[in-house]
Protein backbone atom coordinates (compact mmCIF):
# COMPACT_ATOMS: atom_id res chain seq x y z
CA UNK A 1 0.00 0.00 0.00
CA UNK A 2 1.06 3.68 -0.62
CA UNK A 3 1.44 6.12 2.01
CA UNK A 4 -2.18 8.07 0.76
CA UNK A 5 -3.82 5.08 1.54
CA UNK A 6 -3.68 5.68 5.81
CA UNK A 7 -5.14 9.49 4.95
CA UNK A 8 -8.55 8.02 5.35
CA UNK A 9 -7.52 4.75 7.73
CA UNK A 10 -7.33 7.14 10.56
CA UNK A 11 -10.45 8.97 10.03
CA UNK A 12 -13.34 6.17 8.64
CA UNK A 13 -16.64 6.01 9.55
CA UNK A 14 -16.40 4.00 13.25
CA UNK A 15 -19.41 2.23 11.58
CA UNK A 16 -17.54 0.76 8.66
CA UNK A 17 -14.20 -1.15 7.77
CA UNK A 18 -12.29 -0.45 5.13
CA UNK A 19 -10.92 -3.91 5.50
CA UNK A 20 -14.45 -5.18 5.31
CA UNK A 21 -14.77 -8.71 3.59
CA UNK A 22 -16.96 -8.57 0.41
CA UNK A 23 -19.30 -10.40 -0.85
CA UNK A 24 -18.66 -12.60 -4.30
CA UNK A 25 -21.04 -14.14 -6.04
CA UNK A 26 -23.13 -14.74 -9.33
CA UNK A 27 -25.60 -11.76 -9.07
CA UNK A 28 -29.00 -13.79 -9.88
CA UNK A 29 -28.02 -15.30 -6.40
CA UNK A 30 -28.81 -11.55 -5.00
CA UNK A 31 -32.76 -12.10 -6.24
CA UNK A 32 -32.47 -16.24 -4.81
CA UNK A 33 -31.15 -15.16 -1.29
CA UNK A 34 -33.92 -12.17 -0.55
CA UNK A 35 -36.73 -14.54 -2.05
CA UNK A 36 -35.65 -17.20 0.53
CA UNK A 37 -35.47 -14.01 3.18
CA UNK A 38 -38.18 -12.19 2.58
CA UNK A 39 -40.81 -13.66 0.23
CA UNK A 40 -43.84 -12.10 1.30
CA UNK A 41 -42.98 -8.70 0.86
CA UNK A 42 -43.17 -6.27 -1.92
CA UNK A 43 -40.40 -6.31 -4.54
CA UNK A 44 -41.85 -4.56 -6.68
CA UNK A 45 -44.68 -1.57 -6.66
CA UNK A 46 -45.36 0.01 -10.51
CA UNK A 47 -48.13 1.96 -11.41
CA UNK A 48 -50.38 0.73 -8.92
CA UNK A 49 -49.80 -3.14 -8.79
CA UNK A 50 -47.54 -5.13 -6.20
CA UNK A 51 -45.42 -8.05 -6.77
CA UNK A 52 -44.01 -9.88 -3.67
CA UNK A 53 -40.67 -11.39 -3.78
CA UNK A 54 -42.10 -14.76 -4.22
CA UNK A 55 -43.80 -13.80 -7.18
CA UNK A 56 -40.91 -12.27 -8.51
CA UNK A 57 -38.64 -15.32 -7.87
CA UNK A 58 -41.45 -16.76 -9.86
CA UNK A 59 -41.31 -14.77 -13.24
CA UNK A 60 -37.75 -15.04 -13.43
CA UNK A 61 -37.89 -18.22 -13.46
CA UNK A 62 -40.49 -18.57 -15.87
CA UNK A 63 -38.48 -15.82 -17.77
CA UNK A 64 -35.84 -17.73 -17.76
CA UNK A 65 -36.82 -20.85 -19.14
CA UNK A 66 -38.90 -18.79 -21.77
CA UNK A 67 -35.22 -17.46 -22.83
CA UNK A 68 -33.83 -21.18 -22.40
CA UNK A 69 -36.55 -22.51 -25.20
CA UNK A 70 -35.07 -19.19 -27.58
CA UNK A 71 -31.82 -21.37 -27.15
CA UNK A 72 -29.74 -18.50 -25.00
CA UNK A 73 -26.43 -19.90 -24.11
CA UNK A 74 -23.39 -19.01 -21.78
CA UNK A 75 -22.07 -15.36 -22.67
CA UNK A 76 -24.96 -14.31 -25.27
CA UNK A 77 -25.07 -10.86 -25.19
CA UNK A 78 -29.16 -9.82 -24.25
CA UNK A 79 -30.47 -6.86 -24.98
CA UNK A 80 -33.06 -4.52 -22.34
CA UNK A 81 -34.35 -1.92 -24.13
CA UNK A 82 -37.24 -0.33 -22.50
CA UNK A 83 -37.84 2.16 -19.70
CA UNK A 84 -37.94 0.88 -15.72
CA UNK A 85 -41.17 -1.30 -15.40
CA UNK A 86 -41.55 -4.70 -13.68
CA UNK A 87 -40.22 -6.73 -16.92
CA UNK A 88 -36.93 -4.69 -16.96
CA UNK A 89 -35.92 -6.21 -13.54
CA UNK A 90 -37.47 -9.91 -14.72
CA UNK A 91 -35.45 -10.03 -17.98
CA UNK A 92 -32.45 -8.57 -16.20
CA UNK A 93 -32.73 -11.56 -13.22
CA UNK A 94 -33.31 -14.07 -16.09
CA UNK A 95 -30.55 -13.64 -18.64
CA UNK A 96 -28.05 -13.27 -15.69
CA UNK A 97 -29.70 -16.48 -14.45
CA UNK A 98 -28.71 -18.72 -17.47
CA UNK A 99 -25.52 -17.20 -17.61
CA UNK A 100 -26.21 -15.06 -20.78
CA UNK A 101 -25.32 -11.24 -20.38
CA UNK A 102 -27.04 -8.06 -19.79
CA UNK A 103 -26.66 -5.30 -22.78
CA UNK A 104 -28.42 -2.34 -20.94
CA UNK A 105 -29.49 0.50 -24.05
CA UNK A 106 -31.13 3.47 -23.32
CA UNK A 107 -34.88 3.86 -25.02
CA UNK A 108 -33.69 7.49 -25.71
CA UNK A 109 -31.24 6.39 -28.05
CA UNK A 110 -31.48 7.46 -31.80
CA UNK A 111 -31.47 4.39 -34.39
CA UNK A 112 -27.87 5.05 -35.14
CA UNK A 113 -26.68 4.53 -31.38
CA UNK A 114 -29.38 1.74 -30.89
CA UNK A 115 -27.38 -0.54 -34.16
CA UNK A 116 -23.98 0.81 -32.85
CA UNK A 117 -24.67 -1.35 -29.70
CA UNK A 118 -26.36 -4.12 -31.82
CA UNK A 119 -23.46 -4.54 -34.18
CA UNK A 120 -21.10 -3.71 -31.68
CA UNK A 121 -21.80 -6.71 -29.00
CA UNK A 122 -23.42 -8.93 -31.18
CA UNK A 123 -27.11 -9.00 -29.35
CA UNK A 124 -28.67 -12.36 -30.20
CA UNK A 125 -31.82 -11.09 -28.56
CA UNK A 126 -33.80 -7.66 -27.72
CA UNK A 127 -35.98 -7.56 -25.19
CA UNK A 128 -38.15 -4.33 -25.70
CA UNK A 129 -41.40 -3.06 -24.70
CA UNK A 130 -44.56 -2.20 -26.94
CA UNK A 131 -44.42 1.59 -26.88
CA UNK A 132 -44.12 3.01 -30.68
CA UNK A 133 -42.25 5.80 -29.57
CA UNK A 134 -39.25 2.88 -28.59
CA UNK A 135 -40.20 0.55 -31.47
CA UNK A 136 -40.12 3.13 -34.26
CA UNK A 137 -36.77 3.28 -33.78
CA UNK A 138 -35.94 -0.39 -33.77
CA UNK A 139 -37.66 -1.35 -36.21
CA UNK A 140 -35.25 -0.70 -39.19
CA UNK A 141 -32.55 -2.46 -37.36
CA UNK A 142 -35.17 -5.44 -37.77
CA UNK A 143 -35.17 -5.63 -40.98
CA UNK A 144 -31.53 -4.93 -41.58
CA UNK A 145 -30.69 -7.94 -39.02
CA UNK A 146 -32.42 -10.98 -39.57
CA UNK A 147 -30.82 -12.81 -37.23
CA UNK A 148 -32.05 -10.69 -34.19
CA UNK A 149 -34.71 -12.13 -32.48
CA UNK A 150 -37.19 -9.77 -30.44
CA UNK A 151 -38.86 -10.36 -27.29
CA UNK A 152 -41.84 -7.65 -27.07
CA UNK A 153 -43.29 -6.89 -23.42
CA UNK A 154 -46.62 -4.73 -22.76
CA UNK A 155 -45.71 -1.86 -20.95
CA UNK A 156 -49.13 -1.60 -19.33
CA UNK A 157 -50.26 -4.69 -19.29
CA UNK A 158 -53.61 -4.94 -17.32
CA UNK A 159 -53.09 -0.92 -15.92
CA UNK A 160 -55.61 1.57 -16.67
CA UNK A 161 -55.64 4.11 -19.89
CA UNK A 162 -57.38 6.74 -18.93
CA UNK A 163 -55.76 9.87 -17.11
CA UNK A 164 -52.29 10.58 -15.44
CA UNK A 165 -52.08 6.83 -14.85
CA UNK A 166 -49.16 6.59 -17.03
CA UNK A 167 -47.10 9.48 -16.08
CA UNK A 168 -48.33 10.93 -19.49
CA UNK A 169 -46.08 8.30 -21.17
CA UNK A 170 -49.01 6.24 -22.71
CA UNK A 171 -51.84 7.08 -24.95
CA UNK A 172 -53.33 3.81 -26.30
CA UNK A 173 -52.71 5.68 -29.89
CA UNK A 174 -48.68 5.36 -28.80
CA UNK A 175 -48.79 1.31 -28.51
CA UNK A 176 -46.24 -0.01 -30.91
CA UNK A 177 -47.47 -2.07 -33.68
CA UNK A 178 -45.02 -4.74 -34.75
CA UNK A 179 -45.11 -7.76 -37.62
CA UNK A 180 -45.89 -11.50 -35.72
CA UNK A 181 -42.99 -13.15 -37.73
CA UNK A 182 -40.38 -15.94 -36.74
CA UNK A 183 -38.17 -12.76 -35.54
CA UNK A 184 -40.47 -11.42 -32.94
CA UNK A 185 -41.39 -13.23 -29.97
CA UNK A 186 -44.23 -11.95 -26.81
CA UNK A 187 -42.43 -12.54 -23.51
CA UNK A 188 -45.94 -13.25 -22.40
CA UNK A 189 -46.22 -16.24 -24.15
CA UNK A 190 -42.21 -17.05 -23.13
CA UNK A 191 -43.71 -17.84 -19.36
CA UNK A 192 -46.62 -19.63 -19.57
CA UNK A 193 -45.00 -22.70 -18.14
CA UNK A 194 -44.96 -22.98 -14.26
CA UNK A 195 -41.06 -22.00 -13.94
CA UNK A 196 -39.93 -25.26 -12.88
CA UNK A 197 -37.12 -26.53 -13.93
CA UNK A 198 -34.86 -23.80 -15.17
CA UNK A 199 -31.64 -25.46 -16.22
CA UNK A 200 -28.07 -24.08 -14.96
CA UNK A 201 -25.61 -23.54 -17.80
CA UNK A 202 -23.54 -26.67 -19.16
CA UNK A 203 -20.54 -24.20 -18.06
CA UNK A 204 -20.97 -22.73 -14.46
CA UNK A 205 -21.36 -19.39 -14.01
CA UNK A 206 -17.80 -18.04 -12.10
CA UNK A 207 -18.12 -14.63 -10.68
CA UNK A 208 -15.55 -13.52 -13.22
CA UNK A 209 -17.88 -14.00 -16.08
CA UNK A 210 -18.93 -10.99 -17.65
CA UNK A 211 -22.39 -10.05 -16.58
CA UNK A 212 -23.56 -6.64 -17.72
CA UNK A 213 -21.88 -4.34 -21.03
CA UNK A 214 -22.32 -1.34 -19.65
CA UNK A 215 -22.16 1.21 -22.61
CA UNK A 216 -20.69 4.55 -21.49
CA UNK A 217 -21.92 7.61 -23.74
CA UNK A 218 -18.31 9.47 -24.39
CA UNK A 219 -18.05 12.81 -25.49
CA UNK A 220 -16.34 11.67 -28.35
CA UNK A 221 -16.95 8.82 -31.14
CA UNK A 222 -19.26 6.03 -30.74
CA UNK A 223 -20.03 4.66 -26.91
CA UNK A 224 -18.28 1.92 -25.54
CA UNK A 225 -18.74 -0.99 -23.34
CA UNK A 226 -17.09 -1.51 -20.19
CA UNK A 227 -16.95 -5.54 -19.46
CA UNK A 228 -18.82 -5.54 -15.61
CA UNK A 229 -18.33 -8.89 -14.57
CA UNK A 230 -20.51 -10.61 -11.70
CA UNK A 231 -17.74 -9.99 -9.23
CA UNK A 232 -17.42 -6.43 -9.96
CA UNK A 233 -21.47 -5.71 -9.57
CA UNK A 234 -21.62 -7.77 -6.44
CA UNK A 235 -18.81 -6.25 -4.64
CA UNK A 236 -20.06 -2.58 -5.45
CA UNK A 237 -23.26 -3.83 -4.19
CA UNK A 238 -21.80 -4.90 -1.19
CA UNK A 239 -19.57 -1.97 -0.72
CA UNK A 240 -22.41 0.03 -1.18
CA UNK A 241 -24.55 -1.60 1.48
CA UNK A 242 -21.45 -1.41 3.93
CA UNK A 243 -21.37 2.38 4.05
CA UNK A 244 -25.13 3.08 4.05
CA UNK A 245 -25.45 0.78 7.06
CA UNK A 246 -22.27 1.69 8.48
CA UNK A 247 -22.83 5.65 8.76
CA UNK A 248 -26.68 5.96 8.53
CA UNK A 249 -27.83 7.12 11.93
CA UNK A 250 -31.03 4.77 10.88
CA UNK A 251 -28.66 2.00 9.24
CA UNK A 252 -30.59 -0.54 7.04
CA UNK A 253 -33.44 -2.27 7.94
CA UNK A 254 -33.92 -5.43 5.80
CA UNK A 255 -36.91 -6.41 4.53
CA UNK A 256 -38.52 -2.67 5.66
CA UNK A 257 -36.84 -0.11 3.25
CA UNK A 258 -39.10 1.33 0.00
CA UNK A 259 -35.99 2.49 -2.50
CA UNK A 260 -37.08 5.21 -5.06
CA UNK A 261 -36.30 3.95 -8.70
CA UNK A 262 -36.39 7.18 -10.83
CA UNK A 263 -32.82 6.67 -12.22
CA UNK A 264 -33.24 4.90 -15.25
CA UNK A 265 -32.39 1.06 -14.27
CA UNK A 266 -30.01 0.97 -17.07
CA UNK A 267 -28.24 3.58 -15.98
CA UNK A 268 -25.22 2.20 -14.07
CA UNK A 269 -25.64 3.97 -10.86
CA UNK A 270 -29.34 2.97 -10.81
CA UNK A 271 -28.48 -0.86 -11.97
CA UNK A 272 -26.56 -1.12 -8.62
CA UNK A 273 -27.84 1.21 -5.77
CA UNK A 274 -31.04 1.20 -6.93
CA UNK A 275 -31.66 -2.33 -8.47
CA UNK A 276 -29.35 -4.88 -6.88
CA UNK A 277 -28.79 -3.39 -3.98
CA UNK A 278 -32.48 -2.47 -3.40
CA UNK A 279 -33.31 -6.49 -4.33
CA UNK A 280 -30.38 -6.94 -1.85
CA UNK A 281 -31.96 -5.87 1.72
CA UNK A 282 -35.03 -6.83 0.82
CA UNK A 283 -36.34 -3.31 0.05
CA UNK A 284 -39.90 -2.07 -2.36
CA UNK A 285 -38.42 -1.08 -5.50
CA UNK A 286 -40.79 2.22 -6.51
CA UNK A 287 -40.61 2.11 -10.06
CA UNK A 288 -41.05 4.95 -12.55
CA UNK A 289 -41.28 4.50 -16.04
CA UNK A 290 -39.78 8.29 -16.14
CA UNK A 291 -39.19 11.52 -14.04
CA UNK A 292 -41.93 13.95 -13.26
CA UNK A 293 -42.15 15.83 -10.07
CA UNK A 294 -45.28 16.02 -9.18
CA UNK A 295 -45.52 12.44 -9.66
CA UNK A 296 -42.54 11.16 -7.87
CA UNK A 297 -43.66 13.48 -4.91
CA UNK A 298 -46.71 11.60 -4.67
CA UNK A 299 -45.03 8.03 -4.96
CA UNK A 300 -42.81 9.34 -2.05
CA UNK A 301 -45.74 10.12 0.07
CA UNK A 302 -48.26 7.09 -1.36
CA UNK A 303 -45.14 4.43 -0.31
CA UNK A 304 -43.25 6.06 2.10
CA UNK A 305 -39.92 5.73 0.30
CA UNK A 306 -37.22 6.16 2.73
CA UNK A 307 -33.93 5.05 0.23
CA UNK A 308 -33.68 7.90 -2.70
CA UNK A 309 -30.53 7.75 -5.23
CA UNK A 310 -30.98 10.37 -7.70
CA UNK A 311 -29.06 13.34 -9.65
CA UNK A 312 -28.37 16.63 -8.44
CA UNK A 313 -30.99 18.15 -10.58
CA UNK A 314 -33.69 15.90 -9.27
CA UNK A 315 -33.15 16.82 -5.53
CA UNK A 316 -33.03 20.30 -6.85
CA UNK A 317 -36.20 20.80 -8.42
CA UNK A 318 -37.40 18.94 -4.89
CA UNK A 319 -35.90 21.71 -2.36
CA UNK A 320 -37.16 24.34 -4.42
CA UNK A 321 -41.08 23.18 -3.86
CA UNK A 322 -43.34 24.83 -1.37
CA UNK A 323 -42.73 24.07 2.12
CA UNK A 324 -46.63 23.33 2.39
CA UNK A 325 -45.27 20.14 0.27
CA UNK A 326 -42.40 19.29 2.89
CA UNK A 327 -44.50 16.47 4.29
CA UNK A 328 -45.19 14.91 1.40
CA UNK A 329 -40.97 14.07 2.06
CA UNK A 330 -41.21 12.97 5.64
CA UNK A 331 -40.63 9.51 4.95
CA UNK A 332 -37.33 10.28 3.83
CA UNK A 333 -34.11 8.92 5.58
CA UNK A 334 -31.25 7.97 3.17
CA UNK A 335 -30.35 10.70 0.22
CA UNK A 336 -27.31 10.06 -1.91
CA UNK A 337 -26.53 12.45 -4.70
CA UNK A 338 -24.43 10.57 -8.08
CA UNK A 339 -23.86 11.11 -11.61
CA UNK A 340 -23.05 14.98 -11.54
CA UNK A 341 -21.61 16.95 -9.59
CA UNK A 342 -23.35 18.29 -6.72
CA UNK A 343 -23.46 22.08 -5.79
CA UNK A 344 -23.29 23.26 -2.19
CA UNK A 345 -25.92 25.54 -2.93
CA UNK A 346 -28.28 22.67 -4.05
CA UNK A 347 -27.29 20.68 -0.94
CA UNK A 348 -27.54 23.13 1.47
CA UNK A 349 -31.22 24.38 0.27
CA UNK A 350 -32.16 20.64 0.76
CA UNK A 351 -31.30 20.06 3.32
CA UNK A 352 -33.00 23.18 4.99
CA UNK A 353 -36.48 22.91 3.12
CA UNK A 354 -36.57 19.14 3.20
CA UNK A 355 -34.81 18.58 6.48
CA UNK A 356 -33.07 15.53 5.36
CA UNK A 357 -29.10 14.85 4.78
CA UNK A 358 -28.29 15.00 1.85
CA UNK A 359 -24.67 13.15 0.57
CA UNK A 360 -22.91 13.22 -2.83
CA UNK A 361 -21.15 10.19 -4.11
CA UNK A 362 -18.40 9.92 -6.57
CA UNK A 363 -18.16 6.61 -9.16
CA UNK A 364 -17.97 6.26 -13.17
CA UNK A 365 -19.34 3.47 -15.54
CA UNK A 366 -15.80 1.29 -15.72
CA UNK A 367 -16.33 1.05 -11.70
CA UNK A 368 -19.62 -0.48 -11.50
CA UNK A 369 -19.81 2.51 -10.82
CA UNK A 370 -19.52 3.78 -7.00
CA UNK A 371 -16.05 4.58 -5.96
CA UNK A 372 -16.95 7.18 -2.82
CA UNK A 373 -18.93 8.44 -1.09
CA UNK A 374 -19.56 10.86 2.19
CA UNK A 375 -20.88 9.34 5.53
CA UNK A 376 -24.54 9.68 5.68
CA UNK A 377 -24.26 11.81 8.55
CA UNK A 378 -23.30 14.60 6.12
CA UNK A 379 -19.45 14.68 5.34
CA UNK A 380 -17.46 17.40 4.05
CA UNK A 381 -19.21 20.40 2.04
CA UNK A 382 -17.71 19.80 -1.61
CA UNK A 383 -16.48 16.84 -1.22
CA UNK A 384 -17.31 13.40 -3.00
CA UNK A 385 -15.90 11.84 0.28
CA UNK A 386 -13.95 8.40 1.41
CA UNK A 387 -13.07 5.77 -0.44
CA UNK A 388 -15.56 2.55 -0.07
CA UNK A 389 -14.30 -0.41 1.60
CA UNK A 390 -11.93 -2.22 -0.57
CA UNK A 391 -11.08 0.80 -2.78
CA UNK A 392 -8.02 3.04 -3.15
CA UNK A 393 -7.12 6.15 -4.27
CA UNK A 394 -4.14 8.17 -5.30
CA UNK A 395 -3.91 11.36 -7.09
CA UNK A 396 -1.27 10.93 -9.71
CA UNK A 397 0.98 13.69 -11.43
CA UNK A 398 -0.52 14.49 -14.67
CA UNK A 399 2.71 14.68 -16.45
CA UNK A 400 4.17 12.32 -14.60
CA UNK A 401 1.26 9.08 -13.90
CA UNK A 402 3.86 7.20 -11.52
CA UNK A 403 4.30 9.86 -8.87
CA UNK A 404 1.95 10.34 -6.48
CA UNK A 405 0.91 13.73 -5.20
CA UNK A 406 0.08 14.85 -1.70
CA UNK A 407 -2.20 15.49 0.24
CA UNK A 408 -3.73 18.89 -1.17
CA UNK A 409 -2.03 18.89 -4.45
CA UNK A 410 -4.19 18.29 -7.26
CA UNK A 411 -3.75 15.24 -9.73
CA UNK A 412 -5.32 12.97 -11.68
CA UNK A 413 -7.85 11.37 -9.79
CA UNK A 414 -6.54 7.39 -9.72
CA UNK A 415 -8.99 4.08 -8.29
CA UNK A 416 -8.51 0.60 -7.59
CA UNK A 417 -10.40 -1.90 -6.48
CA UNK A 418 -13.04 -5.33 -6.80
CA UNK A 419 -15.26 -3.12 -8.61
CA UNK A 420 -13.00 -2.11 -11.46
CA UNK A 421 -14.47 -3.28 -15.39
CA UNK A 422 -12.80 -6.11 -16.64
CA UNK A 423 -12.07 -4.20 -19.69
CA UNK A 424 -13.62 -2.56 -22.89
CA UNK A 425 -15.53 -4.76 -24.99
CA UNK A 426 -13.03 -5.75 -27.86
CA UNK A 427 -11.08 -2.18 -27.24
CA UNK A 428 -7.91 -3.68 -26.19
CA UNK A 429 -6.30 -0.36 -27.04
CA UNK A 430 -8.97 1.88 -24.61
CA UNK A 431 -8.60 -0.86 -22.06
CA UNK A 432 -5.23 -0.55 -22.10
CA UNK A 433 -5.11 3.62 -22.17
CA UNK A 434 -7.58 3.22 -19.21
CA UNK A 435 -6.64 0.19 -16.86
CA UNK A 436 -2.96 0.60 -15.86
CA UNK A 437 -1.49 -1.29 -13.76
CA UNK A 438 -4.50 -2.57 -11.72
CA UNK A 439 -5.52 1.25 -11.56
CA UNK A 440 -8.27 2.99 -13.23
CA UNK A 441 -7.28 6.15 -14.63
CA UNK A 442 -10.28 8.22 -14.28
CA UNK A 443 -9.86 11.52 -16.29
CA UNK A 444 -10.97 13.34 -13.37
CA UNK A 445 -8.57 16.12 -11.63
CA UNK A 446 -8.96 16.14 -8.02
CA UNK A 447 -7.28 15.80 -4.81
CA UNK A 448 -7.55 14.33 -0.95
CA UNK A 449 -6.78 16.36 1.83
CA UNK A 450 -5.28 15.49 5.23
CA UNK A 451 -8.08 12.80 6.14
CA UNK A 452 -8.49 10.89 2.86
CA UNK A 453 -11.69 13.24 1.77
CA UNK A 454 -11.27 13.32 -1.87
CA UNK A 455 -12.48 16.61 -3.55
CA UNK A 456 -13.18 16.68 -7.53
CA UNK A 457 -12.12 20.07 -9.46
CA UNK A 458 -13.06 18.54 -12.94
CA UNK A 459 -12.43 16.63 -15.98
CA UNK A 460 -9.28 16.73 -17.52
CA UNK A 461 -11.32 17.43 -20.88
CA UNK A 462 -13.64 19.77 -19.68
CA UNK A 463 -10.89 22.05 -18.90
CA UNK A 464 -10.83 25.85 -20.21
CA UNK A 465 -7.49 27.07 -21.27
CA UNK A 466 -8.01 31.20 -20.79
CA UNK A 467 -5.03 32.60 -21.84
CA UNK A 468 -2.56 29.62 -20.67
CA UNK A 469 -4.77 29.75 -17.34
CA UNK A 470 -6.36 26.65 -16.33
CA UNK A 471 -10.41 27.10 -15.41
CA UNK A 472 -12.26 25.02 -13.95
CA UNK A 473 -16.15 24.79 -15.32
CA UNK A 474 -17.44 23.20 -12.14
CA UNK A 475 -15.53 25.74 -9.78
CA UNK A 476 -17.21 28.61 -11.45
CA UNK A 477 -20.59 26.61 -11.43
CA UNK A 478 -20.47 26.24 -7.70
CA UNK A 479 -19.77 30.48 -7.98
CA UNK A 480 -22.68 31.01 -9.61
CA UNK A 481 -24.80 28.78 -7.23
CA UNK A 482 -24.74 31.13 -4.48
CA UNK A 483 -26.49 33.53 -6.01
CA UNK A 484 -29.79 32.89 -4.65
CA UNK A 485 -31.46 33.50 -7.84
CA UNK A 486 -29.69 30.92 -10.22
CA UNK A 487 -31.70 27.44 -10.51
CA UNK A 488 -29.22 25.76 -13.05
CA UNK A 489 -25.93 26.45 -14.58
CA UNK A 490 -23.24 25.37 -17.51
CA UNK A 491 -20.37 26.42 -17.90
CA UNK A 492 -17.88 25.92 -20.77
CA UNK A 493 -15.58 26.79 -22.70
CA UNK A 494 -15.79 28.51 -26.36
CA UNK A 495 -13.21 29.12 -29.11
CA UNK A 496 -11.53 32.51 -28.73
CA UNK A 497 -9.31 34.24 -31.45
CA UNK A 498 -7.52 35.99 -29.04
CA UNK A 499 -7.33 34.08 -25.37
CA UNK A 500 -7.52 30.44 -26.93
CA UNK A 501 -11.22 29.79 -25.32
CA UNK A 502 -13.68 32.09 -23.63
CA UNK A 503 -15.48 31.11 -20.59
CA UNK A 504 -18.83 30.93 -20.85
CA UNK A 505 -22.43 30.63 -18.90
CA UNK A 506 -25.52 28.94 -19.64
CA UNK A 507 -28.15 29.88 -16.58
CA UNK A 508 -31.52 29.44 -16.10
CA UNK A 509 -33.01 31.84 -13.28
CA UNK A 510 -35.51 30.87 -10.14
CA UNK A 511 -39.16 31.58 -11.53
CA UNK A 512 -40.34 35.22 -11.41
CA UNK A 513 -36.52 36.70 -10.79
CA UNK A 514 -34.56 38.90 -12.97
CA UNK A 515 -30.74 39.15 -13.28
CA UNK A 516 -28.54 40.82 -15.60
CA UNK A 517 -24.95 39.77 -16.20
CA UNK A 518 -23.67 43.00 -15.12
CA UNK A 519 -25.00 42.06 -11.77
CA UNK A 520 -23.87 38.69 -11.72
CA UNK A 521 -20.55 39.74 -12.67
CA UNK A 522 -20.73 41.80 -10.03
CA UNK A 523 -21.44 39.47 -7.43
CA UNK A 524 -18.75 37.26 -8.73
CA UNK A 525 -15.69 39.85 -8.35
CA UNK A 526 -14.68 38.39 -4.95
CA UNK A 527 -15.49 34.84 -5.22
CA UNK A 528 -13.75 33.93 -7.99
CA UNK A 529 -10.58 35.09 -10.26
CA UNK A 530 -11.18 37.66 -13.26
CA UNK A 531 -9.77 34.89 -15.46
CA UNK A 532 -12.71 32.17 -14.01
CA UNK A 533 -15.11 35.23 -14.35
CA UNK A 534 -17.45 34.23 -17.56
CA UNK A 535 -17.18 36.68 -20.65
CA UNK A 536 -20.57 34.90 -22.05
CA UNK A 537 -24.22 34.52 -20.50
CA UNK A 538 -27.09 32.95 -21.73
CA UNK A 539 -30.11 33.27 -19.69
CA UNK A 540 -32.59 30.83 -20.89
CA UNK A 541 -36.59 30.53 -19.79
CA UNK A 542 -36.60 26.99 -20.22
CA UNK A 543 -34.55 24.21 -18.12
CA UNK A 544 -30.76 23.85 -19.49
CA UNK A 545 -30.82 20.77 -21.28
CA UNK A 546 -30.05 17.37 -19.35
CA UNK A 547 -28.30 14.10 -20.21
CA UNK A 548 -30.99 10.79 -20.43
CA UNK A 549 -30.50 10.26 -16.31
CA UNK A 550 -30.95 14.17 -15.27
CA UNK A 551 -27.89 15.41 -14.84
CA UNK A 552 -27.36 18.86 -16.31
CA UNK A 553 -25.46 18.22 -20.23
CA UNK A 554 -22.39 20.41 -21.05
CA UNK A 555 -22.02 18.38 -23.36
CA UNK A 556 -25.39 19.32 -25.09
CA UNK A 557 -25.39 23.19 -24.71
CA UNK A 558 -21.51 23.06 -25.86
CA UNK A 559 -22.91 21.42 -29.30
CA UNK A 560 -25.76 23.69 -29.62
CA UNK A 561 -22.64 26.46 -29.37
CA UNK A 562 -20.78 25.09 -32.32
CA UNK A 563 -23.17 24.86 -34.57
CA UNK A 564 -24.44 28.21 -34.09
CA UNK A 565 -21.22 29.55 -34.98
CA UNK A 566 -21.00 27.77 -37.78
CA UNK A 567 -23.98 28.75 -38.78
CA UNK A 568 -22.94 32.45 -38.43
CA UNK A 569 -19.79 31.56 -40.17
CA UNK A 570 -21.25 30.16 -43.40
CA UNK A 571 -24.18 33.14 -43.65
CA UNK A 572 -21.33 35.25 -43.60
CA UNK A 573 -19.32 33.92 -46.50
CA UNK A 574 -19.79 34.91 -49.75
Amino acid sequence: MNTTDHLWHAHYPAGVSWASDLEFMPVHHVLNRAVERFPDKTALYFLGRKYSYRQLGKMVDRAAIGLQKMGVKKGDRIGLLMPNCPYFVVFYYAVLKIGGVVVNISPLYAEREIDHVVQDSGLKIIITVDLRLIYERLAPIIRDNPGLLVVMCSFAAGMPWHKGQLFGLLKRREKASWPRDRQHYIADDLIVHDGEGVAPPIDPIQIQDPAVLQYTGGTTGAPKAAVLTHANLTANMAQSRLWLAGTSPHGLRLGTEKMLAVLPLFHSFAMTVGLNLGIDIGAELVLMPRYELAAMRRLIAERGVTIMPAVPSIFNALSLAPSSQKNDLASLAICVAGGAPLPQEVKARFEKNIGVILVEGYGLTEASPVVAVNPLTGGKPGSIGQPLPGTLIEIRDRDNPDQIMPAGERGEICVRGPQLMREYWQQSEQTAQTLRDGWLHTGDIGYLDAEGYCFVVDRIKDLILVNGFNVYPRYVEEAIYLHPMVEEVIIGGIPDATRGETVKAWIKLKPETKLTSSELIAFLKDKISSVEIPRQFEFRAEPLPKTLVGKLSRKAVIEEERARLQKQHQQSQP
